[in-house]
């Protein structure tokens, strides 16, 4: 069963000036240090800064919550799969807000698509509940 969809689209133009200002006081307020370690290492950082920084906001949608009642950037996280497919790993206030959305009996799986044609960069976000159990 879905329990929240989210969607966001992020001018790159605008995240690159970001860098630009504010530098590693602008990443170090949104991303993890896992993301921001992964971005820094592309030829082209605002591209991958931007997917990332629309997931979040994405997210904080399918929360029901946006940016607030506890859920902070730095409490969602864009991660790899094995296979390299993205997903989210929530922790602090996202990750409670999750868990009170969650119905007993099930678990959450998190769905993420990332893209990006510049100047923009497009995430969608799908919480799902499946029953405990299943893969």
């Amino acid at each position: 069963m879905i329990l929240g969809i989210g969607s966001d689209l992020c001018d790159i133009r605008r995240i690159e000036r970001s860098l630009e200002r504010f530098g590693e006081r602008f990443t170090r307020r949104i991303f993890t240090e896992g993301e921001r370690a992964k971005c820094d290492r592309r030829a082209a950082r605002a591209p991958s800064y931007a997917r990332r920084f629309a997931a979040k906001e994405a997210c904080a949608k399918a929360l029901g919550t946006g940016l607030s009642r506890g859920v902070f950037w730095r409490d969602m996280e864009v991660v790899n799969l094995p296979g390299g497919q993205p997903t989210l790993h929530l922790g602090g206030g996202a990750r409670e807000r999750l868990d009170a959305m969650v119905p007993a009996g099930h678990r959450a799986r998190v769905h993420v698509s990332l893209t990006d044609d510049p100047p923009l960069a497009q995430a969608f976000v799908v919480i799902e509940a499946v029953p405990a159990g299943t893969s």
